[in-house]
């Protein structure tokens, strides 16, 4: 299916995915793309399709499946038609969408929607290896801190760190050659942990440009080209700024303080994957998002149990292969 077929706005989309024949079967392009598709159980891709029940029957060991299976999907009772207006949803809201706004806009109960948008944002998780920056490459990073305003705090939550008491911070890098960013939550003594996750993230002879924290003062002798301005003096000295990382923390805390209203802290890694995803992704149009989206539907789940804390989440050792 070629993406000239695929709707370009909300309207058109939910229209397209009206029938949930037709979500099935887009659906399922997606997963196979060979046409085959492959049983879980026993990996054979000899089956026959049931359209009464939009499940297969494995020729071979006789298991019946469905294309929700090895996806973000799994046992969700949740039809695939508002699945799919769901993802369209979260992937292009600029300021995102909170569970009360997608459960009165798809008819699903609030809770049903508040599971829905996190499993989406597992597949908006787009984690790489690959280093940043290089030689002649240019990277921002910046430190900010999310949570509620220290004068509405507790005293024994106020006292600590200018700026930061009671609040999660936060450690973000933007290339400027890609104008993508990564980010990260980091602990409250954050000064030795940024400088590892720089060494980690950064290809030496990168320039680095950064704010006056003393934390970033020994980067010239670690390989890397420094430079800093002094926000209490000035925000820009020629090419020397952190303009493009500072304007992600604005969109991000609009969509937590504006959307969300009040976010989970052991929620809040999940809430900066779905806004990376769209600030990375900001110069396509919403077919791009939607489809990019959808590629990372499978190998990944979360339960509700999880999500609540009620049992614990697989480790990235115990995650299948």
């Amino acid at each position: 299916m070629t993406n000239e077929a695929l709707p370009k706005t909300l309207q058109i989309a939910i229209q397209y995915f009206s029938n949930e024949e037709l979500c099935v079967q887009f659906v399922a392009k997606l997963r196979w793309p060979q046409g085959q598709p492959q049983c879980p159980a026993c990996g054979s891709k000899n089956a026959m399709y049931q359209p009464q029940r939009f499940t297969w029957r494995c020729r071979e060991c006789n298991k019946h499946y469905s294309v929700k299976q090895g996806t973000i999907f799994e046992d969700s009772p949740i039809p695939l038609h508002k699945w799919l207006a769901a993802f369209w949803l979260i992937a292009n809201a600029k300021n995102g969408i909170s569970s009360y706004e997608v459960h009165r806009a798809l008819g699903i109960t609030q809770k049903s929607a508040w599971h829905l948008g996190h499993r989406i944002r597992l597949a908006l998780q787009n984690g790489t290896i690959e280093k940043m920056g290089g030689e002649g490459e240019t990277i921002e990073v910046d430190e900010t801190y999310i949570g509620g305003k220290a004068r509405n705090m507790h005293k024994s939550r106020r006292t600590g760190r200018t700026g930061g008491a009671g609040k999660q911070a936060l450690f973000g890098l933007l290339e400027r050659n890609t104008a993508k960013v990564r980010v990260q939550m980091i602990p409250e003594s954050w000064g030795d942990d940024v400088r590892e996750i720089i060494k980690e993230t950064v290809k030496p002879g990168s320039s680095i440009y950064s704010d006056e924290h003393g934390a970033y003062r020994q980067l010239d002798s670690e390989g890397f080209q420094h430079g800093f301005v002094r926000h209490a003096e000035f925000y820009v000295d020629g090419l020397v700024h952190t303009n493009g990382i500072e304007n992600f923390w604005t969109l991000l805390k609009r969509c937590i303080r504006g959307t969300h209203v009040s976010i989970e802290p052991f929620h809040t890694f999940r809430y900066l994957d779905e806004e990376a995803f769209r600030f990375n992704e900001r110069f396509g149009n919403d077919q791009d998002r939607f489809m990019l989206a959808l590629s990372g539907i499978s190998g990944k789940r979360v339960t509700y149990k999880e999500l609540t804390g009620k049992v614990e989440a697989p480790s990235v050792e115990d995650a299948p292969v």
